[in-house]
């Protein structure tokens, strides 16, 4: 199935960069392809919902095997490993930026946030692991939450971004993590001067 998904999906981000994720690009892009339009239902059931999200599972697989032979994540510390996914994925998605923008069109209609939502998280939550995160209390959620902020606001950046090597939305990166960094210092100090307090504040 996955070799029928590719072969779709790679003939249609050529056309999709111009014409979005539409029924009619994924059955054109099977025919050129030499497959047939029950072959695009069979590979994608729901459409371009299941295109989308297995253009974005894709991405999150291609970024894995990538940071997993060209890096050695446990060697960084946990924001150069952040960022160092981040970029992997926004450099080997460069070539489809334009389809990545039209995905965004897409999953901003609200019948499709749900699946935007889920996307979304499959990479965050792809990121983190990779990074050693062990988490399993409330801190597994909020680092989740607070990639996704970092993401979604970096890839607004990189859309545009026509630096070399995508100079501006890494600097934006480290920037946006390093605000968060210092935010989450400030509220374990400021829960470590309550419990110090507890003693003598009044009740």
């Amino acid at each position: 199935m996955t070799t029928l998904q590719d072969t779709i999906l790679d003939a249609a981000l050529p056309v999709i960069a111009f014409d979005g994720w539409t029924e009619g690009v994924l059955v054109n892009a099977a025919l050129t392809a030499g497959k047939s339009k029950f072959e695009v239902r069979r590979a994608f059931p729901e459409g371009v919902r299941d295109a989308l999200g297995y253009f974005s599972s894709r991405a999150d697989a291609q970024m894995l095997d990538a940071l997993r032979r060209d890096y050695h994540l446990p060697s960084m510390k946990i924001r150069e490993r952040i960022a160092t996914a981040v970029m992997v994925r926004l450099r080997q998605q460069a070539p489809h930026r334009e389809a990545v923008r039209r995905a965004i069109g897409f999953y901003a209609l609200p019948w499709n946030i749900s699946s935007a939502t889920k996307a979304l998280y499959a990479t965050v939550d792809a990121i983190w692991h990779e990074a050693g995160d062990t988490s399993t209390d409330y801190n597994f959620y909020t680092k989740r939450l607070l990639l996704s902020q970092v993401y979604t606001s970096t890839l607004s950046v990189w859309l545009n971004d026509l630096t070399p090597d995508l100079q501006e939305s890494e600097a934006f990166l480290r920037r946006r993590i390093e605000n968060v960094m210092q935010i989450e210092k400030l509220k374990a100090k400021a829960k470590d001067t309550l419990k110090q307090c507890e003693g003598w504040l009044p009740v």
